[in-house]
């Protein structure tokens, strides 16, 4: 499952900010699929044609290569996820570089890989790119070029109508679902339980579910008052369940997610930001997300290696 980075919050460790981004359930990283998506979001990749100005950036080496294998932990609904058939790569990550693709006259294909594996397997030439929510720090910084190409934070869901009056500021006393790993259950809801306890408050009671799936069924279920979650996901869960869910609150620690490219190959990954670039320009970039709900998250510009 995948962490945002948090700089606005206290005691994020070191370790957690190399890690944050996302995480493997482990699936098998033999799987190998090009992406369908979301009914409208990869009709609008499919739509996008070639650039020939645009190809002409794209490193010999990687234009002559065929059809390029794309490195993905496709197990972060709706950025990166298996297809009902469970081989099918799909997502708006999917989408967004397919897109990517497209412009620059490449053909590509995503293969699942464990999360902790996909850097070093570009940057040993596995792939020649890996797309899995990294968000952008320091420490990948060091290893790999990385493109901005979406904003990530930590967002809210509570009951339709909000019968509980849930107030992220203000949950003390409540029972809130996250899941397990994240930089929700790890630094963001113990820092609000010091806050609760320092005013004497009753604490929230935390309730960590493997499954992001599950922690949405808690909700539903009414097991438990709210659950925080990175922005995409809690929009996927309102958009598949906005009969009985919504949002409460504004998204916060926002973070960027990154294309990963191999350190030596700045060339390469300066081609997949000005591609990026033409797709926002056309409104194909916009589309996509809007397409998995996930609009809130557009960045507008395109960097290679942004500072964090």
């Amino acid at each position: 499952m995948r962490r945002t980075t948090a700089p606005a919050l206290a005691g994020l460790s070191a370790t957690a900010l190399l890690l944050s981004g996302c995480g493997s359930d482990s699936l098998d990283d033999s799987k190998s699929s090009a992406s369908s998506g979301a009914a409208g979001a990869s009709s609008k990749a499919a739509e996008v044609t070639k650039d020939d100005s645009l190809a002409k950036l794209v490193p010999a080496a990687i234009a002559k290569e065929g059809t390029l294998t794309i490195g993905s932990d496709a197990s972060y609904a709706p950025n990166e996820f298996t297809a009902a058939d469970g081989k099918t790569i799909q997502g708006m990550d999917i989408d967004l570089l397919n897109a990517v693709a497209a412009k620059l006259g490449l053909k590509i294909t995503f293969q699942n890989g464990d999360f902790g594996t996909l850097i070093g397997g570009v940057n040993a030439g596995k792939y020649p790119a890996a797309i899995s929510s990294f968000t952008i720090n320091a420490e990948r910084l060091k290893t790999a070029n990385m493109v901005q190409y979406y904003s990530a934070g930590t967002a809210w869901v509570t009951a339709k109508g909000n019968p509980k009056k849930l107030d992220p500021d203000n949950a003390c006393g409540l029972t809130i679902g996250v899941q397990k790993d994240t930089v929700q259950q790890t630094d963001d809801l113990p820092e609000r339980n010091k806050k609760c306890t320092a005013a004497g408050k009753k604490p929230i009671t935390i309730v960590s579910e493997v499954a992001q799936s599950k922690v949405t069924a808690d909700l539903i279920a009414g097991k438990v008052d709210g659950f925080a979650a990175d922005s995409p996901v809690a929009n996927w869960a309102v958009a598949k369940n906005d009969a009985k869910l919504e949002k409460v609150g504004s998204k916060y620690a926002s973070a960027p997610y990154g294309i990963v490219v191999k350190k030596d190959n700045t060339a390469f990954a300066e081609a997949i930001s000005k591609a990026l670039e033409a797709l926002d320009k056309d409104g194909t970039y916009k589309k996509i997300l809007d397409a998995w709900s996930n609009g809130d998250g557009a960045v507008t510009s395109f960097p290679v290696n942004p500072k964090p």
